[in-house]
């Protein structure tokens, strides 16, 4: 939650350094902070079907490992790379951290 992450500008930056401060003292309560967190923190961007593949093969993993690495199925990872669908949730988050941080900060 009191992560250093991109803010979306200088004013939302200093806002949620602020909350970020308050919830370190007490003043305001996990959910609260998440709500600043939410406001604050830029969006996971989306990944299509060619930057997922792209992904995958950069980190040199078959469709099975990424899946079992995203917790989720083979047939689920393989609709995203023919673009039947497209990851939400959790799976974007993950699909986001593999890329910013590699395998090793999801396993």
């Amino acid at each position: 939650m009191t992560k250093k992450t991109k803010t979306k500008s200088q004013i939302l930056e200093a806002v949620h350094e602020t909350a970020s401060d308050l919830h370190r003292l007490g003043f305001i309560d996990k959910r609260k902070m998440r709500k600043f967190d939410a406001l604050c923190l830029d969006p996971v961007p989306a990944y299509d079907s060619e930057k997922i593949r792209a992904l995958r093969k950069h980190l040199q993993l078959s469709q099975s490992v990424l899946a079992a690495v995203l917790n989720t199925s083979l047939s689920t990872v393989r609709k995203w790379e023919i673009g039947e669908k497209h990851p939400s949730g959790p799976s974007l988050k993950l699909l986001n951290l593999l890329e910013r941080k590699g395998l090793e900060a999801v396993l």
